[in-house]
């Protein structure tokens, strides 16, 4: 089946969400790292926590929230956690970091040979509007995406089939003509389950969930995008 359409997640993939600790270390001196660390594994969880613990239906959980409120719930949680304080004006240049994330160093020419190629591209992520537009525009790839759709939507986080569903409502392709590319082992399984054909970024060199399939590709950059598609850098 042709690849007639490159889906990336956002946070993690094509934004380094642990850059954020650098800030955290000027703020919270010797807690940087296990700042970032924490906050990311909290901001996970309760997106599982929402989705999972309720019934839901067309109108998604009854207990979503907004992945920035969640975010910030989360920087809270660690803080408390670490028992250090929650100073207003330093949970506020934390949060604000967030539309300001690193773009991971090859994003920026892949994408534009994927343009250049005639290839769709856009954004799934559990990330509001709000929040993807800023971090997309501070990366310089507003030009480079067709798309950028959150779950807000749906009202329910990957690794929901309702949240994967939002895709084709924009790209009107089957499921295997679509690349879904994450480096989130949990999304990347999560996106073959529902039917994608996927590519897991496996920057850390991490083994692979052992339950599920494994994803159609992994590789350690986004570059393999390009590969798969059998384009060239030039």
């Amino acid at each position: 089946m042709t690849i007639k359409a490159v889906v990336f997640d956002a946070y993690g993939t094509l934004f380094d969400v642990y850059s954020i600790g650098a800030l955290a270390e000027r703020l919270y001196p010797g807690h940087g790292a296990t700042i970032s660390t924490l906050w990311r594994d909290k901001q996970i969880e309760y997106t599982r926590l929402i989705t999972m613990s309720d019934p839901h239906g067309a109108g998604g959980s009854r207990h979503y929230q907004s992945f920035w409120d969640i975010t910030r719930l989360s920087l809270l949680y660690v803080l408390a956690r670490l028992k250090l304080a929650p100073a207003e004006q330093s949970v506020d240049a934390l949060m604000a970091q967030y539309g300001q994330l690193t773009p991971f160093p090859e994003n920026l020419a892949v994408l534009e040979k994927l343009k250049a190629a005639g290839i769709q591209t856009a954004i799934l992520s559990n990330g509001n509007t709000a929040m993807l537009e800023k971090v997309v525009a501070s990366a310089g790839m507003a030009q480079l995406l067709d798309h950028v759709t959150s779950v807000d939507s749906a009202r329910l986080f990957k690794t929901a089939p309702e949240s994967y569903a939002l895709v084709q409502q924009r790209l009107p392709l089957q499921a295997e003509e679509i690349l879904f590319v994450s480096s989130n082992a949990w999304d990347a399984l999560g996106a073959t389950w529902f039917g994608f054909t996927t590519l897991w970024v496996n920057r850390q060199g991490l083994p692979f969930e052992t339950i599920g399939v494994p994803p159609s590709f992994t590789g350690s950059d986004l570059g393999l995008v390009l590969e798969i598609l059998q384009l060239k850098l030039d």
